[in-house]
Protein backbone atom coordinates (compact mmCIF):
# COMPACT_ATOMS: atom_id res chain seq x y z
CA UNK A 1 0.00 0.00 0.00
CA UNK A 2 1.44 3.53 -1.21
CA UNK A 3 1.40 5.74 1.19
CA UNK A 4 0.29 8.92 1.07
CA UNK A 5 2.53 12.18 0.27
CA UNK A 6 2.36 14.82 3.01
CA UNK A 7 2.08 18.37 1.60
CA UNK A 8 4.82 20.05 3.21
CA UNK A 9 3.83 22.78 5.85
CA UNK A 10 5.35 26.02 3.78
CA UNK A 11 3.27 25.10 0.53
CA UNK A 12 0.26 24.64 2.55
CA UNK A 13 0.51 27.63 4.92
CA UNK A 14 1.16 29.53 1.25
CA UNK A 15 -1.63 28.10 -0.39
CA UNK A 16 -4.07 28.71 2.97
CA UNK A 17 -2.47 32.44 3.33
CA UNK A 18 -3.15 32.91 -0.61
CA UNK A 19 -6.98 31.64 -0.11
CA UNK A 20 -7.73 34.00 2.63
CA UNK A 21 -5.89 37.44 0.26
CA UNK A 22 -8.45 36.19 -2.62
CA UNK A 23 -11.38 35.71 -0.14
CA UNK A 24 -10.51 39.43 1.57
CA UNK A 25 -10.20 41.13 -2.11
CA UNK A 26 -13.06 39.33 -2.91
CA UNK A 27 -15.26 40.70 0.04
CA UNK A 28 -13.75 44.08 -0.41
CA UNK A 29 -14.45 44.20 -4.05
CA UNK A 30 -18.29 43.65 -3.35
CA UNK A 31 -18.40 46.17 -0.43
CA UNK A 32 -16.78 49.13 -2.42
CA UNK A 33 -19.01 47.99 -5.42
CA UNK A 34 -22.15 47.84 -3.89
CA UNK A 35 -21.27 51.04 -1.80
CA UNK A 36 -20.16 52.50 -5.46
CA UNK A 37 -23.49 51.52 -6.88
CA UNK A 38 -25.66 53.20 -4.32
CA UNK A 39 -23.93 56.17 -4.73
CA UNK A 40 -24.62 55.93 -8.54
CA UNK A 41 -28.28 54.96 -7.80
CA UNK A 42 -27.96 58.39 -5.85
CA UNK A 43 -27.01 60.82 -8.48
CA UNK A 44 -29.25 59.40 -11.07
CA UNK A 45 -32.22 59.74 -8.76
CA UNK A 46 -31.57 63.36 -7.97
CA UNK A 47 -31.28 64.63 -12.16
CA UNK A 48 -30.87 61.80 -14.94
CA UNK A 49 -27.95 62.31 -16.73
CA UNK A 50 -29.71 62.48 -19.93
CA UNK A 51 -31.11 66.01 -17.62
CA UNK A 52 -27.27 66.86 -17.18
CA UNK A 53 -26.55 66.53 -20.49
CA UNK A 54 -28.87 68.97 -21.39
CA UNK A 55 -27.77 71.52 -19.15
CA UNK A 56 -24.57 71.54 -20.02
CA UNK A 57 -25.50 71.56 -23.64
CA UNK A 58 -27.84 74.44 -23.17
CA UNK A 59 -24.83 76.74 -21.32
CA UNK A 60 -23.59 79.78 -23.41
CA UNK A 61 -20.78 79.04 -25.98
CA UNK A 62 -21.30 75.03 -25.92
CA UNK A 63 -18.08 73.91 -28.44
CA UNK A 64 -19.55 71.27 -30.24
CA UNK A 65 -16.84 68.48 -31.79
CA UNK A 66 -17.15 70.23 -35.16
CA UNK A 67 -15.99 73.74 -33.73
CA UNK A 68 -12.63 72.48 -32.25
CA UNK A 69 -9.52 71.91 -34.43
CA UNK A 70 -8.34 68.26 -35.66
CA UNK A 71 -5.41 68.35 -33.59
CA UNK A 72 -6.74 69.63 -30.38
CA UNK A 73 -8.93 66.47 -30.60
CA UNK A 74 -5.49 64.54 -30.99
CA UNK A 75 -3.85 65.63 -28.55
CA UNK A 76 -6.40 65.35 -25.58
CA UNK A 77 -7.23 61.90 -26.46
CA UNK A 78 -3.09 61.05 -26.71
CA UNK A 79 -2.48 63.00 -23.56
CA UNK A 80 -5.62 61.57 -21.64
CA UNK A 81 -7.07 58.79 -23.24
CA UNK A 82 -5.54 57.27 -25.72
CA UNK A 83 -7.90 53.92 -26.05
CA UNK A 84 -11.31 56.28 -25.99
CA UNK A 85 -12.12 55.89 -29.59
CA UNK A 86 -12.08 52.20 -28.97
CA UNK A 87 -12.96 51.15 -25.19
CA UNK A 88 -16.60 51.32 -24.08
CA UNK A 89 -16.07 53.66 -21.05
CA UNK A 90 -13.25 51.76 -18.71
CA UNK A 91 -9.68 50.97 -20.03
CA UNK A 92 -8.66 48.13 -18.16
CA UNK A 93 -5.11 48.33 -19.00
CA UNK A 94 -4.86 51.63 -17.59
CA UNK A 95 -6.87 50.52 -14.35
CA UNK A 96 -4.35 47.68 -13.70
CA UNK A 97 -1.58 49.89 -14.56
CA UNK A 98 -2.69 52.16 -12.04
CA UNK A 99 -3.47 49.87 -8.98
CA UNK A 100 -0.02 48.52 -9.89
CA UNK A 101 1.45 51.84 -9.13
CA UNK A 102 -1.06 52.64 -6.38
CA UNK A 103 0.15 49.65 -4.49
CA UNK A 104 3.40 50.54 -5.41
CA UNK A 105 3.48 54.11 -4.03
CA UNK A 106 1.36 52.96 -1.18
CA UNK A 107 -1.05 55.74 -1.77
CA UNK A 108 -3.66 56.88 -4.28
CA UNK A 109 -1.76 58.60 -6.45
CA UNK A 110 -3.27 57.42 -9.95
CA UNK A 111 -6.74 56.75 -11.12
CA UNK A 112 -6.64 55.21 -14.86
CA UNK A 113 -10.00 57.24 -15.68
CA UNK A 114 -11.33 57.13 -19.48
CA UNK A 115 -12.41 60.35 -20.91
CA UNK A 116 -15.71 58.74 -20.02
CA UNK A 117 -15.25 58.57 -16.46
CA UNK A 118 -13.82 62.25 -16.04
CA UNK A 119 -17.54 63.57 -17.69
CA UNK A 120 -19.33 61.37 -14.77
CA UNK A 121 -16.87 62.67 -12.28
CA UNK A 122 -17.63 66.54 -13.59
CA UNK A 123 -21.20 66.15 -14.10
CA UNK A 124 -22.59 63.82 -11.15
CA UNK A 125 -20.09 63.44 -8.15
CA UNK A 126 -17.41 65.44 -5.95
CA UNK A 127 -13.96 65.33 -7.10
CA UNK A 128 -12.99 63.83 -3.37
CA UNK A 129 -10.96 60.63 -3.69
CA UNK A 130 -12.69 58.00 -2.41
CA UNK A 131 -12.85 54.60 -3.83
CA UNK A 132 -16.45 54.10 -3.82
CA UNK A 133 -16.65 57.26 -6.04
CA UNK A 134 -14.88 55.87 -8.60
CA UNK A 135 -16.33 52.57 -8.71
CA UNK A 136 -19.98 54.52 -9.22
CA UNK A 137 -18.17 56.43 -11.96
CA UNK A 138 -17.60 53.38 -13.96
CA UNK A 139 -21.76 52.32 -13.87
CA UNK A 140 -22.51 56.20 -15.45
CA UNK A 141 -19.59 55.57 -17.79
CA UNK A 142 -21.15 51.99 -18.92
CA UNK A 143 -24.69 54.02 -18.97
CA UNK A 144 -23.37 56.99 -20.83
CA UNK A 145 -21.21 55.41 -23.23
CA UNK A 146 -24.53 52.84 -24.23
CA UNK A 147 -26.24 56.50 -25.29
CA UNK A 148 -23.96 59.26 -26.97
CA UNK A 149 -21.36 58.90 -29.10
CA UNK A 150 -17.73 59.37 -28.81
CA UNK A 151 -18.01 62.81 -30.28
CA UNK A 152 -21.00 63.73 -28.00
CA UNK A 153 -18.98 62.37 -25.07
CA UNK A 154 -15.64 64.24 -26.10
CA UNK A 155 -18.04 67.19 -26.65
CA UNK A 156 -18.90 66.82 -22.77
CA UNK A 157 -15.62 66.24 -21.32
CA UNK A 158 -14.25 69.40 -22.80
CA UNK A 159 -17.02 71.57 -22.23
CA UNK A 160 -16.96 70.49 -18.21
CA UNK A 161 -13.32 70.51 -17.70
CA UNK A 162 -11.48 73.00 -15.24
CA UNK A 163 -8.69 74.84 -17.30
CA UNK A 164 -7.78 76.55 -14.30
CA UNK A 165 -7.84 80.44 -14.14
CA UNK A 166 -11.31 80.10 -13.61
CA UNK A 167 -12.16 79.00 -17.25
CA UNK A 168 -14.40 76.24 -17.47
CA UNK A 169 -14.76 74.49 -20.81
CA UNK A 170 -12.45 74.67 -24.08
CA UNK A 171 -14.57 78.09 -24.95
CA UNK A 172 -13.97 80.04 -22.24
CA UNK A 173 -10.03 78.67 -21.82
CA UNK A 174 -9.70 79.72 -25.90
CA UNK A 175 -10.79 82.98 -25.50
CA UNK A 176 -9.09 83.68 -22.24
CA UNK A 177 -5.77 82.70 -22.92
CA UNK A 178 -5.50 82.96 -26.37
CA UNK A 179 -8.30 85.69 -27.42
CA UNK A 180 -9.47 82.71 -29.86
CA UNK A 181 -12.19 80.23 -30.86
CA UNK A 182 -11.77 76.84 -30.67
CA UNK A 183 -11.42 76.28 -34.10
CA UNK A 184 -9.06 78.80 -34.30
CA UNK A 185 -6.03 78.09 -32.11
CA UNK A 186 -2.25 77.10 -33.29
CA UNK A 187 -1.43 73.74 -33.12
CA UNK A 188 1.32 74.55 -30.40
CA UNK A 189 -1.72 76.49 -28.38
CA UNK A 190 -4.26 73.26 -28.80
CA UNK A 191 -1.27 71.26 -27.41
CA UNK A 192 -1.29 73.65 -24.16
CA UNK A 193 -5.03 73.63 -24.20
CA UNK A 194 -4.90 69.82 -24.04
CA UNK A 195 -2.61 69.67 -21.32
CA UNK A 196 -3.89 72.10 -19.04
CA UNK A 197 -6.90 69.87 -17.26
CA UNK A 198 -4.75 67.64 -15.69
CA UNK A 199 -3.52 69.87 -12.98
CA UNK A 200 -5.01 73.36 -13.64
CA UNK A 201 -3.33 74.98 -11.04
CA UNK A 202 0.41 74.01 -12.16
CA UNK A 203 -0.65 74.39 -16.19
CA UNK A 204 -2.60 77.32 -16.26
CA UNK A 205 -0.45 79.92 -18.51
CA UNK A 206 -1.66 82.76 -16.66
CA UNK A 207 0.28 80.96 -13.48
CA UNK A 208 3.94 79.79 -14.70
CA UNK A 209 4.61 79.78 -18.77
CA UNK A 210 7.17 78.16 -17.54
CA UNK A 211 5.13 74.51 -16.18
CA UNK A 212 2.50 75.43 -19.43
CA UNK A 213 5.59 75.01 -22.37
CA UNK A 214 6.75 71.86 -20.48
CA UNK A 215 3.59 70.37 -20.62
CA UNK A 216 3.25 70.63 -23.93
CA UNK A 217 6.20 69.25 -24.42
CA UNK A 218 4.32 66.01 -22.54
CA UNK A 219 1.68 66.10 -24.78
CA UNK A 220 3.66 66.58 -28.20
CA UNK A 221 5.53 63.58 -26.94
CA UNK A 222 2.90 61.44 -26.36
CA UNK A 223 0.87 62.23 -29.39
CA UNK A 224 4.22 61.08 -30.85
CA UNK A 225 3.84 57.92 -29.22
CA UNK A 226 1.13 57.24 -30.06
CA UNK A 227 2.09 57.89 -34.01
CA UNK A 228 -0.35 60.81 -34.29
CA UNK A 229 2.40 63.24 -35.24
CA UNK A 230 6.24 62.27 -35.88
CA UNK A 231 8.88 63.54 -33.75
CA UNK A 232 10.16 66.13 -36.33
CA UNK A 233 6.89 67.57 -36.27
CA UNK A 234 6.74 68.06 -32.82
CA UNK A 235 9.67 69.43 -32.82
CA UNK A 236 8.51 72.13 -35.36
CA UNK A 237 5.44 72.65 -33.56
CA UNK A 238 7.45 73.51 -30.02
CA UNK A 239 10.30 75.56 -32.42
CA UNK A 240 7.18 77.54 -34.12
CA UNK A 241 4.95 77.93 -30.62
CA UNK A 242 7.73 79.30 -28.70
CA UNK A 243 9.22 81.53 -31.08
CA UNK A 244 5.67 82.95 -31.58
CA UNK A 245 3.49 82.49 -28.95
CA UNK A 246 5.75 84.57 -25.89
CA UNK A 247 5.58 81.20 -23.97
CA UNK A 248 9.50 80.67 -24.28
CA UNK A 249 11.00 78.65 -21.59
Amino acid sequence: MKRRRKRHPIRKFIFTMLLLALGMAGAVGAFFGVKGYRMYQDAISQTSIKERVEEIRAKENFTVYSEMSDFYVEAVISVEDHRFMSHSGIDPIAVARAAWTDIREMSYVEGGSTITQQIAKNMLFTQEKRIERKVAEVFAAYDMEKNYTKEELFELYVNTANFGSGYEGIYAASMGYFGKLPEEVTDYEAAMLAGVPNAPSMYSPDISRELAARRVVLVLQSMVRHHVITQEEAELIQQQGLSGSGFEE
